[in-house]
């Protein structure tokens, strides 16, 4: 009885480990073939990536495409990020480690992991129950406790005027600017958004530059789903 179960044994770490080996193989291509070809320099953001382990936000059913440059379906019409686009949010908003971060939109929590790794503190929030819990527990695991997770709606959402953010991170589009984002930012604070209807959307920086100021920048032009319950306003056809 010992013999097969040792056999058995090696022929489940030799699985093991070439699982982990192609694992490895999988995060040092999205690394070097989507995050550096797409301008993603910054040395610490590459290294968040290659640490932070993307398959354990990635469903089940989807496992073998979590290093893939896709959008990742999740439940609820929702989906990750491509890596590409994550890596490019993270470089743009150019996060310290005294910022205070809110992310609109928790989805899997891969990005919040990423986000809670460079900043201080994150406040996330998301309209799917679901989403938060199972966020809630991949942070836990890997020892992120510099995280706020709640199910709320962005557009319900109030903040305390003693309370501005650094950051703010919006995962998903929105057709029109919305300019109560931008008033949720500390002087100097910085906010990403995709802004427009497919086909075209930009990918856009806004920091606040004064009490009333703000400098708005357009990144590239990207494609992201709509931010849930993003006002749409009507389309009138000649």
């Amino acid at each position: 009885m010992c013999i097969p179960d040792k056999a058995r044994n090696l022929r489940e770490a030799r699985i093991d480990l070439q699982t982990d080996m192609e694992t490895e193989t999988a995060r040092s291509n999205m690394v070097n073939q989507q995050l550096r070809p797409w301008k993603v320099l910054n040395q610490d953001i590459l290294e968040l990536f290659g640490e932070i382990p993307r398959d354990r936000f990635t469903p089940a059913a989807f496992q073998k495409l979590a290093f893939a440059d896709i959008e990742v379906p999740l439940a609820h019409h929702q989906c990750m990020m491509k890596p590409r686009l994550e890596g490019r949010l993270l470089q743009a908003l150019n996060i310290s480690r005294h910022d205070r971060v809110l992310e609109i939109g928790t989805g899997s929590g891969f990005l919040t992991a990423c986000l809670a790794r460079l900043a201080h503190h994150v406040t996330s929030i998301d309209l799917y129950p679901d989403f938060i819990d199972s966020a809630r527990e991949h942070l836990k695991s890997l020892g992120i406790n510099n995280c706020n997770l709640s199910v709320q709606d962005a557009y319900d959402y109030e903040m305390t005027p003693e309370q501005p953010y650094d950051v703010i991170a919006v995962t998903g589009s929105i057709p029109e600017y919305d300019p109560r984002f931008q008033e949720w930012l500390a002087p100097g604070g910085r906010l990403f958004v995709i802004v427009g209807q497919a086909p075209i959307m930009e990918a856009t920086l806004v920091t606040r530059s004064g009490d009333r100021e703000w400098v708005v920048k357009s990144l590239f032009e990207t494609m992201l789903p709509p931010l849930t319950n993003a006002p749409l306003h009507e389309q009138f056809i000649l």
